[in-house]
């Protein structure tokens, strides 16, 4: 199925900055609390969101087998789980909505009041109900910095890092929107001179940016997805912030790895960019190192 959506020639009657995030070309997914106080999935051009649930009541997606309340929810789960050509149909039907040659929506100003809304006329959610997540090695340099700073720079990366993908689950209950605000959190720290650990309020609060998938649930338990397919798999990206509390991890994480020190937050950006939407700007990745992993 082409990808129609990410035609860079397309401009929209929606009119956006020179250097918006939010070009037609992206077209993310989103959750968030209309003027109403009715929460709808929508995506955004430039700085306008648009109400999804609003343009799908009024027929704008005639021809898609969607649910009639596909985008009355309050999370992007259900959508997620249709599937890639779903996906696919979704965001090119949205890209021609808002077309400027199109006018069917852009001269008709009584859908434009429920369809259209400024941003700060909506309050943002979170957008996908999330049942597990894994925090990944991902970065050589990034292991190697965080092993310099709990252990040695001679002992920093462990052997096992170039032979299997490291990573553990982590806290979902307490992923959060970006910009909600955070309790520095009170643990443990390593002992001092006398022998005995100290309580209180974290003094390294600190956090990573990094990048999460946000994938499909839908294989069984005990099937495996092959590599291969992978993508197929994969609905978008959002940014992610690791909140860490330094001092309590250091205390904490061996041998099985942080705790409290990490699981009193981690924040995501609200929309959610698609694979496709990123497909442009897909590039090799680093080949400076050699990974071991099995096939």
């Amino acid at each position: 199925m082409p990808l129609s959506a990410n035609d860079p020639s397309r401009k929209s009657w929606i009119k956006t900055s020179l250097n918006s995030d939010f070009p037609i070309q992206n077209i993310p997914f989103g959750v968030f609390l209309t003027r109403d106080d009715i929460i709808t999935i929508g995506t955004r051009i430039g700085d306008y969101a648009i109400d999804l649930g609003a343009l799908h009541q009024l027929g704008y997606f005639e021809g898609i087998d969607l649910t009639d309340d596909i985008f009355l929810q309050d999370s992007l789960n259900d959508f997620i789980a249709d599937g890639r050509k779903t996906w696919r149909l979704v965001r090119n039907r949205i890209s021609d909505i808002f077309l400027d040659s199109n006018n069917n929506l852009q001269d008709n100003e009584e859908h434009k009041k429920v369809v259209l809304f400024t941003l700060d006329e909506i309050e943002m959610q979170l957008p996908v109900d999330i049942g597990d997540y894994t925090d990944f090695y991902a970065s050589k340099e990034h292991a190697t910095n965080v092993g310099s700073l709990f252990r040695d720079p001679e002992n920093a990366l462990l052997p096992n890092w170039l032979r299997i993908p490291i990573g553990y689950h982590g806290r979902s209950s307490s992923i959060i929107p970006s910009g909600t605000p955070i309790h520095r959190p009170y643990g443990q720290t390593k002992p001092g001179e006398d022998g005995i650990p100290g309580f209180g309020p974290s003094k390294l609060v600190d956090f990573e940016l990094e990048m999460a998938f946000i994938t499909m649930d839908s294989n069984h338990l005990g099937h495996r997805i092959p590599i291969q397919e992978a993508e197929d798999y994969i609905f978008g990206l959002v940014l992610f912030n690791d909140w860490s509390a330094r001092d309590i991890q250091a205390w904490e994480y061996v041998p099985l790895g942080p705790f409290l020190g990490k699981n009193f937050a981690s924040t995501i950006s609200p929309w959610i960019v698609t694979l496709d939407a990123l497909e442009p700007f897909r590039t090799n990745g680093p080949n400076k190192i050699q990974l071991h992993y099995p096939i």
